[in-house]
């Protein structure tokens, strides 16, 4: 299985066939078992979009994700001009007509939005990105104020920072310059990527990085793509100018997606094989095996495949999350069945992302029943489950719009009876596929 298909959200878990709030039920008291293919991974996905477009030449991504990220950026490279072929298993983008001018709709993407803000710079037009509302709370001043002083033209429309913006695409000319990435490494990337097509030599000192492991999946796909980009030293930044190679561009499976039935495995004491997935990837999320190791899970590698097994019982664990953000709420989710109390630090910048997620996690395992202490960097999150059965009523769960949060909330609705889901169409931003893959991996 691999959560392709949008229509996938649909489920026999559904709780009301008739209700129009779309709510579903998670079956507790099951363990999983099985195997998965996860889907394709949207980091790399959206980087060999990029690329594409920045290279200007044809280019073949083979097994993208189709999600409703990806589809968003796949519209805007139509937009911007490209011929967009889709296969099931592969994506041919090839530069079709000029255009001088579009207006390009980012959803929630806030990848997309970074990484087509410095793109567009380097291509003569006028461009205008927007996206939802809660997509022009996110902040933008680092990666633009780094761009600018590379030669960009982008006004913010409305708030100075944010989104909707306007560029005046034409050519970076490169230089030295400075960059803070303490609230997101995409600010980096999406400045690396673009320092391609600058006019020269493109020097960047980083202040503070953020989930460095994204960081490093962007040099990789650069230097493969044939451009010179390096570290200097620990923080500044080199990349050369290159005309990106384009060619047939494979995508890696993805680890975000993953760490879904690994931590459902660890929770319920079952065992799941994950296919598709690279054990030297570069991916930040790769990391979240040896934290369910440290949690006392079992984790091993078997001819290409992952093989998560659970322990009789899981630790809590003290841990610092700020190279892998997108896992605090799958580590939060197990975290009130952890002996002891569980402590995730560093990642005041979740706070920036669909939603809250700091605030989210904390609200919602409150409503469950859980003790969580909300910091201003993290959680603080008490095993008050792992000696003792949780409460039974009903809840209906909030998704606060946010994909991770629905995704990590239906692993506490594993063990804790009586989880019910309000929106839970939001997992199709990059997961459309989970309900139907979690589904299939319940055993009595």
């Amino acid at each position: 299985m691999t959560g392709q298909a949008e229509a996938d959200i649909e489920s026999p878990m559904r709780l009301n066939p008739t209700s129009t709030r779309n709510i579903y039920r998670i079956p507790s008291g099951r363990r999983v078992a099985g195997s998965l293919t996860p889907p394709p991974s949207k980091s790399v996905t959206q980087r060999y979009f990029n690329l594409a477009l920045l290279g200007g030449r044809q280019a073949e991504v083979v097994r993208p994700l189709y999600s409703e990220d990806t589809r968003f950026f796949l519209g805007a490279l139509a937009d911007l001009g490209w011929k967009v072929e889709e296969q099931p298993d592969s994506v041919r983008l090839t530069p079709e007509r000029t255009v001088a001018k579009a207006e390009l709709w980012c959803g929630h993407g806030g990848t997309m939005l970074r990484f087509l803000t410095a793109a567009l710079s380097t291509i003569p037009g006028d461009w205008v990105l927007d996206g939802t509302p809660r997509l022009r709370q996110r902040p933008m001043a680092p990666l633009v104020d780094t761009l600018r002083r590379l030669g960009a033209e982008i006004d913010s429309l409305e708030e100075e920072g944010f989104a909707p913006l306007r560029i005046r695409g034409a050519t970076l000319v490169g230089g030295e310059t400075w960059l803070d990435a303490g609230q997101s490494s995409q600010f980096l990337s999406a400045v690396a990527m673009a320092a391609a097509h600058a006019e020269r030599e493109t020097i960047i000192r980083v202040e503070t990085l953020t989930s460095a492991p994204y960081l490093d999946l962007t040099f990789d796909l650069l230097r493969a793509s044939g451009v010179p980009a390096e570290w200097r030293d620990e923080k500044i930044l080199v990349v050369q100018p290159h005309r990106i190679a384009a060619g047939e561009w494979q995508v890696e499976g993805d680890y975000s997606a993953a760490s879904y039935p690994a931590a459902a495995a660890a929770l319920t004491g079952g065992r799941v094989e994950i296919c598709g997935v690279e054990p030297q990837s570069k991916q930040g999320d790769r990391l979240f095996l040896e934290v369910l190791c440290d949690m006392g899970a079992s984790v091993e590698w078997r001819e290409g495949a992952c093989v998560v097994s659970g322990p009789e019982r899981l630790v809590g664990v003290d841990v610092d999350l700020s190279r892998m953000p997108d896992q605090v709420p799958t580590l939060a989710a197990l975290a009130p069945f952890a002996e002891g109390s569980t402590r995730i630090r560093n990642v005041a910048h979740l706070r920036l992302k669909e939603s809250d997620r700091l605030a989210a996690m904390a609200t919602e395992l409150r409503r469950l029943g859980g003790r969580v202490e909300e910091l201003v960097n993290g959680l603080r999150i008490e095993g008050v489950w792992s000696s003792k059965s949780p409460p039974t009523e009903d809840v209906i769960v909030e998704t606060h719009g946010d994909h991770r949060i629905a995704m990590a909330l239906a692993l506490t609705g594993l063990r804790r009876p009586g989880v019910h889901f309000a929106q839970p169409g939001v997992v199709a931003k990059s997961y459309p596929g989970f309900w139907r893959d979690l589904e299939g991996l319940l055993r009595q």
